[in-house]
């Protein structure tokens, strides 16, 4: 490659003018913004302009004279390759939370010198564990500086869409009530005021919606919420008269976007203030002289727990969801059958095909996330994503990895399904038999209330263990109520719990162990699940115990698997989660559709 016409190395030498300039010798610059979200707008992307790697988590670090990118082992298949050619080393981290790239700088940075980061898009949490370990290493934190503002000449704007309420049956509760429970949560906590800058806190609190962050059905903005009265800070545009009027009268005020700080800065010295360190910036922090109460969110636990009346709209958000995937197999499997199909079917195709089936259902407001079709040695990514450039054909033999999900007006859908293109070998479907293992046992795993999330990630990895077999991403995360596909606080994952991962009623988690084979295929197996309490059978002499429902409607296809290595248990739990699947879809569907359902859920004993 002419490294003087690449990209990444022309704009890694435009952030490193800035640095000289202001005379600092490293900048980090992590996957985030002022809101602390997964998916970022264009406008802070910049971790992604400035490397191109387009994973969603990574670190970016850059010194004088070298680069480094921190990513966990689901994308390291994908940074070598986006990576090539840039100068930027690959730093294989063990997990997202690792903290490799302090070590790194302290050994590539002086004494006395200063690591740039912008603290506006730098959560409180890990600018605290970045100020001290610099500060051992005799190296100094700036906050202060946004490199892109100078380095990056043609940066996106921020997004315009409109915001818009979220209305019906599918709001189950009143923007009045929610505001009443966080109200109750401050005062608890001897707070006076509360500041909340995590977008779907936001939407949540409020029962707005927006689509301002790809997948996600959320708005740029901040909230300060008082005794009395609350402040939206949002760009005005964005809410019309009739919006602002259903506001104000549930205690609602507008303000612009930009004067969120100034607006914190002028708070009262005797304020006394909630704030989430895990969920603000450092930025934010500094912003305000008032006192400070540290705690989670109270709106982060309260939307983690669905009402009855929102897991019943979850419910059928799923069946509409698993129709909408009958169709699409149903279609799908003829297409590959067809000796007359002269248009070749790919990873992109899928994509397209899946979204048209589900826009039809009922409810249907858009993707959660960006399908995963991965075929063969894609697989071996778990955040692969086919590109008009980089696709594959599906044709011959091999694993075919499907990762899709939905945003429904009552509910989100994450589901991840392999399917068997020609002939798989024995070793294809051990892997595959291996991980749907995994998935059974952490579904039907019954569990004390209150049992830290993490805690159960072991469950899921046995089955796997017992062969010398493991995966480097976490089992399960939280799934929003027509929100983030990914939410909290419960993560089921090799992560250090705290207090407020603790499982409770109402949660919707997802189960989705997996195995990857670089250069050869991925195995997933992914369903939602529900927390409820436990039937019957479990003593209540030793407390509150939970179990899973599945949520998740689709077919597991036994044509992937080797009967021989499954228990006698774990074949009745399959057998019975597709007489669960035939009898909630089959009274919406007909013709090909249904026909591939009841073929595809025939019993496997």
């Amino acid at each position: 490659m002419d490294t003087r016409i690449s990209p990444a190395r022309l704009r890694i030498e435009r952030i490193r003018d800035v640095l000289r300039n202001e005379r600092c010798a490293a900048v980090l610059i992590p996957s985030s913004d002022p809101h602390l979200s997964e998916y970022l707008p264009a406008h802070w992307q910049g971790r992604q302009w400035a490397s191109g790697f387009t994973g969603s988590v990574a670190t970016l670090v850059v010194t004088l004279d070298r680069a480094a990118l921190f990513a966990d082992s689901r994308y390291w298949v994908q940074a070598e390759r986006e990576l090539a050619g840039s100068g930027i080393e690959l730093v294989r981290i063990p997990t997202p939370a690792g903290a490799q790239h302090i070590d790194w700088l302290c050994q590539q940075v002086g004494k006395g010198d200063a690591v740039a980061v912008d603290g506006d898009v730098l959560g409180l949490g890990a600018a605290r564990q970045l100020e001290a370990e610099l500060g051992r290493c005799g190296i100094r934190l700036r906050s202060d500086l946004d490199v892109f503002a100078t380095a990056w000449n043609d940066r996106p704007t921020t997004p315009v869409a409109p915001v818009y309420e979220h209305l019906g049956p599918e709001a189950a509760e009143s923007r009045a009530s929610r505001l009443q429970r966080v109200r109750a949560a401050m005062r608890d906590a001897g707070a006076t005021h509360h500041v909340v800058s995590t977008v779907d806190d936001i939407a949540w609190l409020l029962n707005l919606r927006g689509a301002d962050v790809s997948y996600n059905p959320v708005f740029l903005a901040h909230l300060l919420v008082g005794p009395e009265r609350t402040t939206l800070f949002v760009s005005e545009s964005k809410i019309d008269a009739a919006l602002r009027a259903a506001l104000a009268a549930d205690g609602v005020d507008i303000a612009g976007y930009d004067v969120w700080g100034a607006a914190l800065a002028a708070l009262p010295a005797d304020t006394t203030l909630l704030v989430d360190p895990k969920r603000v910036t450092l930025g934010t922090r500094r912003r305000t002289p008032a006192r400070i109460v540290e705690g989670i969110n109270p709106s982060t636990l309260a939307k983690s727990r669905k009402s009855d009346s929102e897991a019943s709209h979850v419910r059928r958000a799923m069946i509409e969801d698993g129709a909408a995937m009958c169709e699409f197999y149903a279609w799908f499997e003829a297409a590959l059958a067809d000796p007359a199909r002269t248009t070749p079917i790919t990873e992109l195709t899928i994509d397209a095909e899946l979204t048209v089936a589900r826009s039809k259902r009922r409810g249907y407001v858009g993707p959660s996330f960006g399908t995963i079709a991965a075929f063969n040695a894609n697989g071996a990514m778990p955040h692969y994503r086919a590109t008009e450039a980089s696709h594959a054909t599906i044709e011959g033999d091999g694993l075919l990895l499907i990762d899709s999900g939905a945003q429904y007006r009552g509910g989100t859908t994450d589901i991840t399904r392999m399917w068997p293109v020609g002939t798989l070998t024995a070793a294809q479907k051990r892997d595959v038999t291996l991980v749907l293992r995994g998935t059974i046992a952490l579904s039907r795993a019954r569990f004390p209330r209150g049992t830290l999330s993490p805690m159960l990630d072991a469950i899921a990895r046995v089955p796997l263990w017992e062969h010398g077999l493991d995966y480097g991403h976490g089992t399960g995360h939280g799934v929003g109520y027509f929100l983030n596909v990914h939410e909290g606080p419960q993560s089921i994952s090799r992560v250090i719990a705290d207090p407020t991962m603790a499982m409770q009623p109402g949660m919707i988690t997802s189960v989705e162990p997996g195995l990857y084979r670089p250069g050869q295929w991925g195995v997933r197996v992914e369903n939602l699940v529900l927390a409820v309490p436990a039937g019957a059978g479990v003593s209540s002499e030793f407390g509150e115990f939970l179990e899973f429902e599945t949520l998740t409607l689709c077919p597991i296809d036994a044509r992937c698997l080797e009967p021989a290595l499954l228990r006698a248990d774990e074949i009745a739990w399959l057998d019975a989660y597709h007489r669960t699947v035939r009898e909630r879809l089959e009274p919406g569907l007909a013709g090909a559709a249904l026909v591939w359902l009841r073929l595809r859920t025939a019993p496997l004993a």
